[in-house]
């Protein structure tokens, strides 16, 4: 496949082209979003459908075949808030606390981005390995308290850290995808079956729903860009090729298949607007909440949807 091709598949797909239309509809001023209460119905249907599927997978995995990669993953959701917060100090005007607070962003991940990247390797027939959601839900846990803990040594008060903890483990990323995981996983085949035409088959087009939605959310607060200022809007989109990168090789290096790989970079490359926010409100109470949310939705977002996953595809598969 040629990397031409790569970009025009991702680039021509409904989830890509629904968010580009989203986007441009709310430049246009017209309101194609969708209303809070179906904001929050797709968001538990995507993370609980996905960890279901997931957890269904695991089934066919033996423990030794997930403990690398597992193992792997949290190294790699260790070491990215770490790069995050090191670069971030040569950008000035950024505290220790906002520092923190956008590494625990990016070294938490996004559902999003995770779910258009497997409908991407799954519509061109690339294999990923079943765990892959597994993955995702270790990844975000260890991002986020290392970034909190960074961030935490520049404040004068203590972290409430067990409240923290509690927003971490129990928050609804984590505990939605780990439930779906454990259910799926306990579940019968045939118990599985019953209920797999709403969870899996329907994923792809609720996941383009939700997509349209980030959109417009993009293209409204597409001024608030500015506020981040030039040198984070160049972290925004610089960094996740690096940690992207970091995740591919990591994943290549472990024997993870070109898909496999794929998947583990958009994990490392992408950055939380769901969990991180509620965890760092809680932790960090005094961070910035616009510019760590602003860069990661409204620039590395759409730049790894549209850009980044095919850029991490064709790395797996050079190293692969």
């Amino acid at each position: 496949m040629s990397t031409w091709s790569i970009a025009q598949a991702n680039l021509t797909s409904v989830g890509v082209l629904g968010f580009i239309f989203g986007f441009i509809a709310s430049r246009v001023k017209s309101d194609v979003r969708v209303p809070d209460a179906i904001y929050q119905f797709l968001s538990i249907y995507l993370l609980f459908g996905m960890g279901l599927k997931g957890g269904h997978s695991l089934k066919a995995t033996s423990l030794t075949e997930l403990l690398t990669p597992a193992l792997a993953t949290l190294v790699c959701g260790v070491l990215i808030p770490l790069l995050a917060f090191g670069f971030l100090k040569f950008i000035k005007g950024l505290n220790g606390v906002d520092r923190g607070s956008i590494a625990a962003h990016y070294g938490s991940t996004s559902l999003v981005t995770f779910s258009a990247a497997i409908l991407f390797l799954e519509s061109n027939s690339i294999f990923v390995e079943g765990f892959a959601p597994a993955l995702l839900t270790l990844m975000e846990i260890p991002g986020l308290i290392v970034g909190i803990f960074l961030a935490s040594r520049s404040l004068t008060t203590k972290v409430g850290w067990g409240e923290t903890m509690r927003e971490v483990l129990l928050g609804k990323t984590v505990l939605l995808l780990l439930g779906g995981l454990l259910i799926g996983f306990i579940t019968s085949i045939a118990g599985y079956e019953k209920v797999s035409p709403f969870f899996v088959d329907l994923l792809s087009g609720f996941l383009v729903l939700f997509l349209i939605h980030l959109g417009y959310l993009a293209g409204s607060n597409f001024v608030e860009i500015k506020s981040v200022g030039k040198p984070l809007a160049l972290f925004a989109l610089t960094f996740p090729v690096l940690s992207g990168a970091i995740g591919v090789g990591a994943g290549s290096l472990i024997g993870l298949s070109v898909g496999g790989a794929t998947a583990l970079g958009v994990l490392c490359a992408s950055a939380s607007y769901i969990a991180a926010p509620a965890a760092v409100s809680v932790a960090l109470p005094t961070a910035s909440p616009t510019i760590a949310l602003v860069s990661s939705i409204g620039i590395t977002f759409p730049f790894n949807l549209i850009f980044g996953i095919p850029i991490y595809f064709r790395l797996a598969e050079f190293l692969g």
